[in-house]
């Protein structure tokens, strides 16, 4: 897909991420999805996915809320869309989850265990409503409000939740970390490595810290405060690698994660990529080209067709109008 600065290519992609996914990549407040002046937006996508046909469709109101359909029966959240299809989506903010702090990596790698791993999707919401649910408590007994004995049922449930949190992490780094090694090397990334730093946490190691956590009223103990060291060659890339190392490694990440959801489905997922090409030399160019070629569908931004090192199977130009209408031809 190609266009001019502005012509709207991203918003393009974003809305293929929320039809499919049923939330935006950019931005959690559905209002800015909806063009300034209007009171509602829709988005319908047709398309197949292991030979079956599949209708999506997403509708924004300002007061009636966003609501999704899958072959026109409604769902109960937009969000379900995400069991039916896959995507994944490269942005150029996306680098944070190398460059950016433990928070940023936590939620990508806990996006990726909700994908990978389905069956274990709600650990890290249950976790952290557990985490809520003691810090609330500690709060209570350390105001004079409650007894500490009201802390010992979540502090169970911390550890168990924890314990089983960090051990989907680890399955779902253990999934990606061989993927990712290749394709990183294949994009002259050499040595790539996924690190889980963190234990999990048990009861009586939450007990032994209670004290600090009625002074400070927070859990400090447990996977809401781990991190995933990103290496290359030995190197944390987070302090130690080049922006274009970074870049390099978050899509590198992404590129695993589509291969290993193709092998563990059987449907490779839709890719999105945005302005990704613009700070790779021709070489990295050429090597991505060439591993999504042989991919599921990929979707490419770039502001024009030379920027592309092979023939794309459909070549899009996005174009504005003088109404501020985005148009695409081809």
């Amino acid at each position: 897909m190609t266009g001019a600065n502005g012509a709207g290519k991203t918003n393009l992609l974003e809305s293929l991420h929320v039809g499919t996914q049923g939330f935006s990549p950019r931005t959690r407040a559905d209002a800015q999805l909806v063009r300034i002046g209007a009171t509602g937006a829709r988005i319908a996508l047709g398309g197949a996915a292991d030979g079956r046909r599949l209708e999506l469709e997403v509708t924004l109101q300002q007061q009636a809320g966003k609501r999704a359909k899958l072959n026109g029966a409604p769902l109960r959240s937009a969000e379900q869309l995400r069991a039916e299809v896959a995507t994944l989506v490269f942005t150029p903010d996306r680098l944070a989850v190398v460059k950016g702090g433990p928070a940023a990596r936590r939620a990508y790698f806990d996006r990726a265990l909700a994908r990978l791993l389905p069956v274990r999707a709600t650990l890290p919401v249950e976790y952290a409503a557990a985490v809520g649910q003691r810090n609330a408590a500690l709060r209570r007994a350390a105001g004079g409000f409650s007894s500490r004995e009201a802390i010992a049922p979540w502090t169970e449930q911390v550890a168990t939740l924890g314990a089983q949190l960090v051990a989907a992490r680890c399955e779902t780094i253990a999934l990606l970390e061989q993927a990712f090694a290749t394709r990183a090397e294949e994009l002259g990334l050499t040595g790539c490595a996924l690190d889980y730093e963190g234990e999990p946490p048990d009861v009586a190691a939450l007990e032994a810290r209670l004290e600090r956590d009625l002074e400070r009223s927070t859990t400090g103990l447990g996977p809401h405060l781990d991190d995933v060291i990103v290496r290359s060659g030995g190197r944390e890339l987070r302090s130690l690698g080049s922006q274009g190392e970074q870049r390099l490694a978050v899509l590198s990440l992404l590129l695993a994660e589509a291969e290993v959801l193709a092998d563990r489905r059987g449907v490779a997922p839709l890719v999105l990529l945005d302005d990704v090409l613009s700070e790779l030399d021709a070489g990295r160019r050429r090597a991505l080209a060439e591993r999504i070629a042989r991919a599921g569908q990929t979707i490419v931004t770039a502001t024009g067709a030379e920027a592309l090192p092979l023939e794309p199977a459909q070549l899009l130009e996005v174009t504005r109008d003088e109404w501020s209408t985005v148009r695409v031809a081809g």
